[in-house]
């Protein structure tokens, strides 16, 4: 898993609340198990008319947005169903960041997992994120894990809280897998002293 140390990029807003991973990633683009491919669906049915062509007021189709690496999101991002789709397709298009009030707790752990940093801020901090995200491409956020901090583009920085756990992980790059990788050592030294007890 890629590393989260520091982002800098753009932030796209969507003033938005209880979006579900449905509307993240339909349920067309999950007959694939692969995590790469799935950012032409992010937001898909939001993002193209019925011809597949663009729908021009959906902010990452805004010249602004096209290449934005955070989004900041309304309140309970990611309910309704557990599909790891979600974070994958966020991932494949390009987001490592995604900032709100509240997430659902299932999207919320499989962002960990996939490598993003899913951030819950005060309403009003979020208000002021937005106002950010919302002055376009030339206004950045730099989004600091090791200090958990958020530094806005004029020089504002708002402070977030993360498990410590959680934090490490994405710190290091640390996915399930690596988590037992990590324990490869003792897990090779106990199967070695089960392997003995059982000859014995």
């Amino acid at each position: 898993m890629e590393k989260f140390t520091t982002l800098e990029g753009v932030a796209a807003p969507m003033r938005i609340i209880n979006v579900d991973t449905d509307r993240i990633i339909p349920k067309q683009y999950l007959k694939t198990i692969k995590r790469t491919g799935l950012g032409t669906g992010l937001f898909s049915e939001m993002r193209y008319n019925d011809d597949g062509s663009e729908k021009p007021d959906f902010v990452l189709n805004q010249p602004a947005y096209r290449n934005a690496k955070i989004l900041v999101v309304g309140d309970n991002f990611g309910c309704g169903s557990s599909r790891e789709h979600a974070p994958w397709a966020l991932a494949d298009f390009g987001i490592r960041c995604v900032i709100s009030t509240s997430f659902a707790d299932i999207f919320f752990n499989n962002c960990a997992k996939n490598g993003i940093l899913a951030i819950i801020v005060s309403p009003e901090d979020l208000e002021k994120l937005f106002l950010d995200a919302e002055r376009g491409a030339n206004a950045t956020l730099t989004v600091d894990l090791a200090a958990q901090t958020i530094k806005g583009p004029d020089g504002g920085t708002l402070h977030f809280d993360i498990d410590d756990g959680r934090k490490r992980n994405l710190l290091n790059g640390l996915d399930e897998i690596g988590l037992t990788l990590e324990r490869a050592p003792a897990i090779a030294d106990f199967e070695a002293k089960l392997a003995q007890r059982e000859w014995a």
